[in-house]
């Protein structure tokens, strides 16, 4: 039996990739020259692919910035025949603010902000629209926020191909990523994000709030509460070093010592050793240019490391080398 005045809706979601090239990137300016999009239905049946291409009004300064390095698969000289992004802006904000369609961008924030950017340049209304980030569906995915994994790496490990900076097909790459995780996990886009924890991003009213999940959140504040840490010991560190008092002679007389990060940071270890080094004669500097010994553990690869031990006056040598001097 039926109730009156209730409904079985069912609403069917379209996904929306898109991806946006710039002929170059300032702090206050993002000259758009293409908007690319792949719309597609929730099953990732293609019902457009699309380059929307735009008069930049503006020279192309691919070489530095945001785009040093990049070399669009583009006519540049042809793009003066195209519409300026006032033109186009009506039928962009239409796709991207359609409640039907579901957006999804990789490393989104940076083409929302590229938007936004250009909405400012032209005094136009501020977009508003929700976003997912194919980029941090994949960090998330592998739980590993320790670099941002560009399409070029992700689609290679997929065996996607693709041409790299033309807006259309890294959409369509961007496409093919969000699919290959909806099949690893066996399910669809909107429980594929149910299930990496993924909160959608938004902008609106020229405020652009990022994406995010609860695994990157939790890494963030992981390392976030690690940094707070490390500064606290190196504060500890310095404070400590301040009051140590040259001593004349001894058997470490004219060494100057510097210490590798991790081993200043390690201030249970790493105080007791400075004290020693100047009960011996010998001092301690925070610059590893003036120092003639730099003390690192096995193994340690950092650039400090590297730079002492390319030093042709510098001694490197290990804590434990560093105890035999000290108390044998």
């Amino acid at each position: 039996m039926q109730i009156a005045g209730t409904f079985d809706i069912i609403i069917h979601m379209n996904l929306l990739f898109f991806d946006i090239e710039c002929a170059g990137v300032y702090k206050t300016t993002a000259k758009i020259c293409a908007f690319g999009y792949v719309l597609c239905d929730e099953n990732f049946n293609i019902l457009c692919k699309e380059d929307i291409l735009i008069n930049p009004k503006g020279r192309f300064h691919l070489t530095g910035g945001g785009n040093r390095g990049i070399t669009l698969p583009y006519e540049y000289k042809k793009f003066k025949e195209y519409p300026p992004f006032t033109q186009v802006y009506p039928r962009i904000k239409e796709l991207l603010e359609d409640r039907r369609n579901a957006v999804f961008g990789h490393a989104t924030h940076n083409d929302v902000k590229y938007l936004e950017l250009e909405t400012n340049r032209f005094k136009l209304p501020s977009f508003n629209f929700e976003f997912s980030d194919s980029q941090l569906m994949y960090m998330t995915a592998t739980e590993d926020f320790t670099r941002q994994f560009g399409l070029e790496y992700i689609t290679s490990q997929l065996g996607v191909e693709f041409t790299p900076h033309r807006a259309a097909d890294d959409a369509y790459a961007t496409m093919r990523v969000v699919q290959a995780l909806c099949v690893k996990y066996g399910c669809n886009v909107s429980e594929l994000e149910q299930k990496l924890g993924i909160v959608r991003g938004r902008v609106r009213g020229h405020r652009i709030i990022q994406p995010t999940s609860e695994k990157f959140s939790q890494y963030r504040e992981k390392t976030e509460r690690e940094k707070k840490e490390r500064s606290e010991r190196r504060v500890r560190f310095y404070i400590h070093l301040s009051r140590c008092k040259k001593r004349k002679g001894g058997k470490l007389a004219g060494k100057v010592f510097n210490f590798s990060r991790p081993l200043e940071d390690d201030t249970d270890s790493s105080l007791a050793l400075v004290d020693e080094i100047y009960a011996n004669g010998g001092t301690y500097t925070q610059r590893q240019s003036q120092c003639n010994v730099y003390v690192r553990e096995e193994g340690d690869t950092t650039v400090r490391t590297k730079n002492a031990e390319n030093a042709e006056c510098i001694s490197v040598i290990s804590p434990v080398e560093l105890k035999e001097l000290l108390y044998d």
